[in-house]
């Protein structure tokens, strides 16, 4: 094993990223855990994977606690990339008991439901609190940050509308985005032009529905199964991301572009997948994943400082005009970077 991944390095690290996530970052918008959008939402996540992880208690009550005290933010926010922080919802109210999570979760699940935005195709719009319209357009993003909440309620409640409509979105937006050249995604979908807009094969794109994708199917166990066509995208997609991983074990920011920066929370991202996937079968076997993932993870790990703060996160990315515009997106830290890297730690320990 080597000695980056040793089992205690990584627990070490895991515990110094998430203890950077509780820190006092008011006024920083990628680490401000104290507001309620999209960015928050991923780190919310990623830290009930690490109490999923741990069983650490106070991961619990601190997930609790902010659930309690920033819920009233999302009243007037109802757009798909705000969803995020209701998926740790229904994991909350099985925790607590306590009604205001059952309740809220199935009247965001009855919007989402009868009222989110669509674009004709029948996939849901990308919308966003920032001040910016994105019209019939389909991003990747959205199978993290609404579609898992989608399968996550379907689970608590049992209700089958939840768990086809999680399907639905899925097989949709991979039917939409995925290249068939390369088997990888593309950012975004203009269902108004009929055109992938500036056809990046961003790998943050990609790592949403790379992770995304087992975490909903593990909650879809039972109550719903994939159509056969829907797997093979997916596994059209995982092997098109094997074949563009870097020698240094990331993947660059537009994934086909190698002299583009390395990304880290994507690589991360992509590295969850494949270890999630590998574990619950979606992937064939003898396919590399796992030793393609522990690589991301050594080169990951390389990335945290000792603050715990994880470095070569990429900013906020709008579908850009270019493929070369996404070269200029800045690196800062963020609680999606920090997010998507704590996950990727919270699943190690079951692969070494």
């Amino acid at each position: 094993m080597s000695p980056t991944l040793a089992s205690e390095l990584v627990k070490q690290t895991a515990d110094r990223l998430y203890r950077y996530m509780l820190e006092d970052h008011t006024g920083n918008w990628g680490l401000d855990i104290h507001h309620w959008d999209w960015v928050p939402g991923v780190g919310v996540i990623s830290m009930l994977a690490y109490y999923e992880s741990t069983e650490q208690t106070e991961i619990l009550d601190q997930l609790t606690g902010w659930a309690r005290q920033n819920l009233h933010k999302s009243e007037q926010l109802k757009v798909i990339n705000s969803m995020a922080p209701f998926a740790i919802f229904p994991a909350l109210y099985r925790h607590t008991k306590d009604p205001i999570f059952l309740e809220t979760s199935e009247r965001i699940g009855k919007w989402m439901l009868t009222e989110a935005p669509r674009t004709r195709e029948g996939a849901f719009e990308h919308t966003v609190t920032e001040n910016a319209s994105f019209p019939e357009q389909v991003w990747a993003d959205t199978i993290f940050m609404a579609v898992l909440f989608l399968a996550r309620l379907a689970r608590l409640t049992g209700d089958a509308a939840y768990a086809q409509e999680a399907v639905r979105q899925l097989d949709l937006h991979l039917e939409l985005l995925q290249d068939n050249d390369t088997g990888v995604l593309f950012h975004g979908w203009n269902s108004i032009a009929q055109d992938h807009m500036s056809a990046a094969r961003w790998t943050r794109a990609n790592a949403w529905i790379a992770v995304g994708t087992p975490m909903i199917v593990r909650e879809l166990h039972g109550l719903a199964e994939l159509p056969e066509n829907t797997l093979e995208r997916y596994r059209s997609m995982m092997r098109g991301l094997l074949r563009y991983q870097q020698a240094d074990g990331l993947w660059a920011t537009v994934m086909d572009q190698p002299g583009f920066y390395p990304e880290t929370s994507g690589s991360a991202g992509i590295a969850c997948g494949l270890l999630l996937a590998g574990k619950l079968g979606l992937l064939e076997s003898g396919a590399g994943g796992k030793e393609a993932a522990l690589r991301a993870a050594q080169a990951v790990i390389d990335k945290v400082l000792p603050s715990g703060e994880v470095t070569g996160v990429s900013g906020g990315t709008p579908v850009m005009p270019s493929i070369e515009a996404y070269n200029d997106i800045p690196c800062y830290p963020a609680l999606y970077g920090q997010g998507l890297v704590l996950m990727l730690l919270a699943e190690l320990p079951d692969h070494l």
